[in-house]
């Protein structure tokens, strides 16, 4: 063998053992917490809501979860009559404690800050997948001063859904979504710990890089038993 030849061999770059990419992270994520997580969680949230990046109008929300896939937020009082049920890949919106329109809409917030870990990791791979996640695209960063991983994405600033996860307690602070012409972000800020889990407590939204909600969490109570019925529809006001 030819000496450049050896030398191009040497210079080549190396695949580090144990490399982290998108899938073996989420792997990490998933022997870290999964079992560990709590069930539930219940909290009341101030929720500040924006147009044009000006405030317009504040409320309360009220918010239980059964992870992995049921949320239910009644507005301004838990007697309200008023509120909205996230459930699997649906969402269901009920006033004056009837149900007055149905959509196919996940809330896909609810796997990632927690549901993931209620499942087995072959549907949480799947479930990525189905959300539209290259796990073949992976990168690190910075946020707000602290490394982070990048699932979905091979470099800073690539339009593709993203999930960005704090190095330290692999915990997600960032995602971003692309749909037809429509880019929505969402960070995650100030968490605390929870049993076995975590939970943010301050939550900023933007549609088209235009702040729109902000969510601030208060009195988190996790692993307290829920009744399922709560999350049944049809159950709305009975």
């Amino acid at each position: 063998m030819r000496l450049y030849s050896l030398l191009f061999i040497f210079l080549l770059p190396l695949a580090q053992p144990g490399e982290l990419n998108s899938t073996s992270l989420l792997k990490k994520m998933h022997a870290k917490y999964h079992g560990k997580w709590h069930q539930t969680l219940s909290f009341n949230q101030t929720t500040e809501l924006y147009k044009n990046d000006s405030l317009y109008k504040k409320q309360t929300w009220f918010e239980r979860i059964y992870y992995p896939d049921k949320l239910r937020i009644d507005f301004d009082s838990l007697k309200s009559g008023s509120g909205v049920i996230f459930r699997s890949d649906s969402t269901y919106v009920f006033n004056k404690n009837k149900i007055g329109r149905s959509i196919r809409n996940e809330n896909e917030l609810i796997f990632f800050l927690g549901g993931m870990y209620a499942e087995s990791l072959d549907k949480v791979l799947a479930h990525f997948k189905d959300l539209h996640y290259d796990l073949d695209k992976f990168h690190t960063d910075i946020w707000k001063g602290n490394p982070v991983y990048v699932i979905g994405s091979e470099k800073s600033g690539e339009k593709v859904n993203q999930l960005w996860i704090d190095q330290e307690n692999l915990l997600p602070v960032r995602f971003i979504k692309y749909e037809s012409d429509t880019k929505e972000e969402g960070t995650f800020e100030d968490h605390i710990k929870l049993k076995g889990g975590w939970s943010e407590t301050l939550c900023k939204f933007w549609i088209n890089d235009k702040l729109v909600q902000v969510e601030k969490y208060h009195d988190l109570i996790a692993g307290e038993p829920l009744n399922k019925n709560i999350f049944e529809p049809g159950l709305v006001g009975k």
